[in-house]
């Protein structure tokens, strides 16, 4: 795995990036420290709720352990004020050109959603090879990510969308996928419970899955 501080791609944080989902900023320090505790040092924070922003800046701050980034980034505003707010990678459920030219001038490491073949092909024309796979389960699973391994085998992707601890590791076989990302180590209960203790030993057991080699086109 590579050093946090070096990563240039989001898929080489872990196999596992937990998505997460901040609706009270007193839980956003304790989460991530929990998540980097298990072993899962990459924290998506989702700008869907009105303290994602305040996440992420405290994460940043106290929680130097983890590396916190932005999800759910629909708009080049949106990419200016996670940046701004500390966000070290950006990922996006889709693309527009304008979307990935933000992401491309921050600077991050970003992952832009697809879910077809089209779609796939239009990020390969420019130039961009790692991608978030979205909504997995919904948009055809690991099935479909190993079709698109035969005719576009230099794409590389971060499914996520319906993936559990069951399923994860269907998906970290296939060479094609650099990572998974999820919210199975983040259980409703024990976030309501303030159980950082149980959310740790479900990062320990998301951070012990072990992806395939790189496929042999991606270079």
């Amino acid at each position: 795995m590579a050093r946090m501080a070096d990563a240039s791609s989001v898929l080489e944080f872990s196999p596992v990036l937990p998505v997460v989902v901040i609706d009270d900023l007193r839980d956003a320090v304790p989460l991530a420290r929990a998540l980097a505790g298990g072993g899962l040092p990459a924290v998506e924070v989702t700008l869907r709720t009105p303290v994602a922003l305040d996440a992420i800046r405290a994460i940043a701050a106290e929680a130097p352990e983890a590396v916190v980034g932005a999800g759910t980034v629909v708009s080049a505003e949106g990419v200016a004020a996670a940046t701004a707010a500390g966000a070290r990678f950006l990922v996006s459920p889709g693309w527009t050109e304008r979307v990935l030219g933000a992401m491309r001038e921050s600077g991050a490491p970003f992952l832009p959603g697809v879910s077809t073949a089209s779609e796939t092909v239009g990020l390969l024309e420019r130039g961009v090879r790692e991608m978030k796979f979205f909504p997995a389960e919904a948009a055809g699973g690991a099935a479909y990510l190993a079709a698109l391994a035969g005719p576009l085998p230099q794409a590389r992707f971060c499914p996520t969308g319906g993936i559990t601890a069951a399923s994860a590791s269907s998906y970290l076989a296939m060479p094609n996928v650099g990572c998974v990302g999820g919210t199975w180590m983040l259980p409703a209960d024990a976030i309501a419970a303030k159980d950082w203790g149980r959310v740790r030993a479900l990062a320990a057991e998301a951070a012990a899955l072990t992806r395939a080699p790189l496929a042999p086109h991606a270079d």
